[in-house]
């Protein structure tokens, strides 16, 4: 994957909208560890590649560090050719003289060469250095989001739980309502009122029983009181 391709990665999940995706998943926690895992397998990608990108730029800033070095080496050598071309000439060495001109001219040839070098390789050095200062953004925020992640999966993961708890005491709940040991209750209470109804109904039939039994002997003793009246009446005549 190119240096580009991963910096564009970088800042679409930088950006990226953690509670928006979720709401639009199906299966939050199985989003949000394919999330976990895409932003870890992204931020390797992106660790590489900055580590590439500081790598390639140290190389241009020692090669343009070189060249800004050499140029100053040429300058000087093209600089003390010509002083001795100078002193060759007024000792009447016109010949030598041309020569060590010769020779400065030539390190000033090597000194443009390494001044151009130098002066083509800084606008690179400062477009891999804002590629870098992106990636190391884009990846800080990047290692942001994963720690908000894994710190939203957690909490998800404990809401889960209290939610499964819930749900199953709920499902108690129902169940001990199917099976209400009241409503039990219940019906032994109504049958101990039958039976206590019952036993109402048979005390009261056993007292009217009993009057009755007690009525009839008071008959009976009115009919004896009777006949011994008459036995009476039939001895005065």
């Amino acid at each position: 994957m190119t240096k580009q391709t991963i910096l564009g990665r970088v800042t679409q999940l930088a950006k990226a909208n953690i509670n928006a995706l979720l709401d639009q998943a199906e299966d939050p926690q199985k989003m949000i560890d394919q999330l976990i895992r895409d932003y870890a397998n992204n931020i390797g990608e992106a660790e590489r590649a900055v580590a590439d990108t500081i790598g390639n730029l140290r190389l241009m800033e020692q090669d343009h560090a070189e060249d800004v070095a050499a140029a100053g080496e040429w300058g000087g050598k093209a600089l003390a050719a010509s002083k001795k071309a100078d002193e060759l000439r007024a000792a009447g060495q016109a010949a030598e003289a041309d020569r060590f001109d010769g020779l400065a001219k030539v390190a000033l040839q090597r000194q443009l060469q390494s001044e151009k070098e130098a002066k083509a390789a800084e606008p690179v050095i400062a477009a891999q250095t804002e590629v870098v200062a992106q990636l190391r953004t884009g990846l800080d925020r990047m290692k942001g989001k994963l720690s908000e992640l894994q710190a939203k999966r957690n909490e998800l993961v404990a809401r889960s739980r209290t939610a499964e708890a819930q749900n199953r005491m709920v499902d108690a709940v129902k169940s001990v309502d199917v099976l209400d040991p009241t409503s039990e209750l219940g019906r032994f209470e109504d049958k101990v009122r039958r039976e206590e109804a019952r036993a109402v109904g048979r005390r009261e039939l056993a007292a009217s029983s009993l009057d009755a039994q007690f009525e009839e002997l008071e008959a009976t003793g009115d009919t004896a009181e009777v006949e011994s009246r008459f036995a009476a009446l039939k001895s005065a005549g």
